[in-house]
């Protein structure tokens, strides 16, 4: 039973140190971010834009990535390396 209770804080520093987490936060905000100043661009940019809400699309591909990220990192968590017999190829 002590294994399974000191798998807990090692898995939780794991995933901490999971750069796919940092990544997709960013992107989930920057993506929000993005989805806002589109839906609240005026008509001098969106002339400038040839009538396009690049914020808007722009936003929403950055929380589609951001999301993509964090399912990753949901359905591959990261594993602790295998360092069995032979763990350096020094030949």
């Amino acid at each position: 039973m002590s294994e399974q209770s000191g798998a807990g804080p090692a898995n939780r520093s794991r995933r901490l140190f999971d750069l796919r987490f940092l990544i997709s936060g960013l992107f989930l905000v920057y993506g929000v971010i993005e989805v806002v100043t589109g839906l609240l661009d005026s008509h001098a940019e969106l002339a400038k834009a040839d009538g396009i809400r690049i914020n808007l699309w722009l936003g929403l591909a950055m929380l589609v990535l951001g999301l993509s990220f964090l399912l990753w990192a949901r359905l591959r968590p990261l594993r602790p390396a295998d360092h069995g017999e032979g763990g350096t190829d020094n030949a």
